[in-house]
Formats: C-alpha cells, structure tokens, sequence
C-alpha cells in the first residue's frame, strides 16, 4: 500500500532554531537506536516512522551501529525511506553518527581518527541509500586522538558534500568549546550537541548549557525517559517484556532499577498526574523547559507510543512550585552509561 502522509501535518507542529544557524528541528526528534533493527518486523518500524511524520516529527536520528545487529537500523531505515518517503526527502532531517565500535580491526573500533569517521560515514551512507546526511556527529569524545584531527574529519565530510551540517555526542562542556573553536578555523559550525539528559542525570546544567549558548550550538537530548524508567513500565515491578529483558537492552540495567529510583519515580508520577500528563510526558516536557534544549530524541515502540509522547507538547509549562516539587526527586540515580566520554577521558 502507498504511503500518503497526513496533508495537515504541518498545522500544529512547532519547531525551534538549533543555537545561531538556520537549521530549525522539531521539539521531539524520533531516534531509531531500538526498535529499528532486525528484531522488530519491517511493519512496526513503518508504522512507527510514519506515525512520527505525520505528526510533524521531521528529524530521524540514526547511528552507524544501531540495531541490533549493529547496522541494520540504517538498513532499514533506508529501505523504508527508498520506498515510502523518498518524495519527501527535502523535507526530512537525517542524522547519522560514528565514534563506537562497528567493525574489526584498529579503525572500526571507534574513536575520532580521520580513518575511522570518515569511512564509517561512507558505510552509513551506502546503507542509507543517501548521497549525504543532514546532521554527521562524532559520536564520542575520543582522548587518544588529537581533537584538530575530529575536527578535520567533520569539516571534511561538510566540504565533500556528504553532510550538510555536523555535531558531537557527549562532549563536555570544555571539549564542546574546544572543538567548535577548531570547527570554525576549518569554516565549519559546529551545529548541535546530543547529551544524555533526563531527570536522573543531570549532568548537562553544570556547565554544557551554558558552553553550548556560548557557541551558537543547540542541544538535542538523549534518553530523555531514563532509558523507560521514567514511564509507567517499571513503577510497579519489572514486565516480562521489558527492555532490560530483550536483545540490546542492556542500556537499561538492573542496578538501574534500585528502589531510590523507583520510589523517586512514582513521586514524580504523582506530580504528572496532577498536570493531568504521563509519568513520560512530564519528563519531555521538562527537558524542553530550557530553550537552549532544541529538540528531545525518543524512542518508540509502536505508534501509539509516538502519539502519547508527542501529547507531552499540548502541556509545556511548569509553575515555579512545580519545579520546585520535581527538583525533590529528580537527583541523581546512577544510570549515566556515557560518563567517562562526556567527563573526558578515554573509554
């Protein structure tokens, strides 16, 4: 069956710049790291993908090792897209990154060499079936190679006309600065950073907010529901299907869901039921309450599911008070698996 997108897709959506260019992102992104893989039927991934553009989600976010296996998300995103929305190419957001392991061998272990970016992106494109992408990212900080020589790589990609513009995943603030200072002697903007960011990890308001302001960069943040354990799956107990309990799921660890965790998140619970909002779409929300927060990536695994997170934009606002009460519970819970690449230091 043919594809035709909803013809009013466009009525209530909204979009917000990225920092100082012309780039403008919806307020939530869809990210395909789960759920775009082999595992999950090619049925599912199309009804997802088309749920999300049909309510204004322009932006689709990819990486070279998203699956499971590893690959396979832009495999069939790519498929899905030579089918289904290639007439709408110009009006899509196409992202794809490089910095963690993907192949054997020196070069496909990640990193931020030359080498390794470069020919990662190659790879990505080829499964993409695209000439170029929209948003190339260096995936990581890398401390063993010379940040001039990620900057080159990125400024490359750009100059070759395989991504029109390029950004960095988990760079502190300090690596943030640096490297959109390296980016500009090169001509190059750095565009966007996407950092974890949630109620439980905080990280990002200690000094990546400000440095990224500074900059001219916007911010799109992953995992914005704490890897699930800011939705309603985990507040009383652990579903057999869960995430922790499927292939890939291993983002989401026991350990994660300690007690201190879930009773903060049953508090938060209640103060979302009182905005009349999910435990899900409190914690959107609350992402976006900054404005230096360009968009929020989620994830999906239904399209029912993208319609009850793209809700959470019906109710954006927060009182003092409510912040206030959130800021009770939205401590830190452990679950940051990206520390040590956006804390510097070799992986």
């Amino acid at each position: 069956m043919t594809y035709h997108p909803n013809p009013d897709r466009y009525d209530e959506a909204t979009f917000r710049r990225v920092g100082r260019s012309g780039l403008k992102l919806p307020p939530l992104s869809l990210g395909l790291w789960h759920n775009f893989g082999d595992t999950t039927s090619l049925e599912t991934q199309r009804s997802i993908l088309f749920k999300a553009f049909d309510l204004g989600i322009t932006h689709f976010d990819l990486a070279n090792n998203y699956g499971p296996p590893a690959g396979s998300a832009e495999i069939n995103f790519g498929n899905i897209l030579k089918q289904d929305l290639a007439a709408y190419r110009d009006e899509l957001i196409i992202s794809t990154k490089a910095g963690w392991d993907m192949w054997p061998g020196p070069y496909g272990r990640g990193g931020g060499s030359k080498k390794a970016l470069l020919s990662s992106l190659e790879q990505s494109l080829k499964r993409l079936g695209v000439d170029y992408v929209d948003i190339f990212y260096s995936h990581r900080f890398d401390a063993e190679t010379p940040l001039e020589e990620t900057a080159d790589a990125l400024a490359q990609a750009v100059r070759q006309g395989k991504a029109l513009y390029v950004g960095v995943s988990s760079y502190s603030g300090a690596k943030t600065r640096e490297i959109a200072a390296l980016l500009k002697e090169r001509g190059t903007p750095l565009l966007i950073n996407q950092p974890a960011y949630n109620l439980f990890n905080r990280w990002i308001e200690k000094d990546l907010l400000d440095a990224a302001d500074e900059v001219g960069a916007g911010l799109i943040a992953f995992t914005p529901l704490a890897q699930g354990l800011l939705t309603n799956k985990y507040l009383n107990g652990v579903p057999q299907d869960a995430r922790v309990n499927r292939p890939g799921g291993d983002f989401l660890r026991p350990e994660h869901l300690k007690e201190e965790n879930i009773k903060r998140a049953q508090a938060l619970n209640e103060i979302a039921r009182e905005r009349g909002q999910s435990l899900a779409q409190l914690a959107i929300a609350w992402v976006l309450r900054d404005k230096r927060v360009t968009s929020a990536l989620i994830g999906a695994s239904s399209a029912k599911q993208v319609e009850e997170n793209v809700a959470a934009l019906r109710n954006p606002y927060f009182t003092a008070d409510e912040l206030a009460e959130i800021d009770r519970y939205a401590v830190e819970g452990g679950i940051n698996l990206w520390e040590k690449p956006s804390h510097d230091e070799a992986v």
